[in-house]
């Protein structure tokens, strides 16, 4: 149950600061914001691993494979594309589609590192997919017709 209430948690903190960055890249540029947000970030965590001590040794770094290191690139790609996306789309179409993204990688990462996905999977994503899809259209006519209901 915590894993779950922190999953929340941490979904709800991700679209803040996707919303949060992307003002901030409104203001001073999509670039500009996404180097604050990462300064910002380094500096927090700079202070936690102080606190808690728990630093890395160079053997340790050593032996971590190449790609795991691309987490960061990748946050600067997601952070930078954010600060773009957000001010041109409302941030709930903005959370739908990133959220068919992860649906579609999920299954390719399961089917990469399994060598195997069920049907049910790739069934409940085309639903949830559809589902999205079919809210979002609904939203549009609404808007169009002027009816807020």
């Amino acid at each position: 149950m915590l894993y779950i209430v922190l999953a929340i948690i941490g979904g709800f903190l991700t679209i803040l600061s996707m919303v949060v960055n992307a003002g901030l890249g409104k203001e001073i540029g999509v670039f500009r914001g996404t180097f604050i947000n990462y300064v910002v970030g380094l500096s927090l965590i700079l202070i936690m691993v102080l606190m808690l001590g728990s630093f890395l040794d160079i053997k340790t770094l050593a032996s971590i494979p190449f790609y795991a290191f691309l987490g960061g690139a990748l946050g600067v790609i997601i952070v930078a594309s954010s600060n773009v996306i957000i001010p041109k789309i409302p941030a709930i179409y903005t959370v739908l589609l990133n959220f068919i993204g992860q649906i579609v990688a999920g299954i390719i990462i399961d089917y990469i590192r399994f060598d195997f996905i069920s049907k049910g999977k790739i069934i409940g994503g085309i639903l949830v997919i559809l589902g999205i899809l079919y809210n979002s259209m609904i939203d549009k006519k609404q808007l169009r017709d002027g009816n807020n209901a």
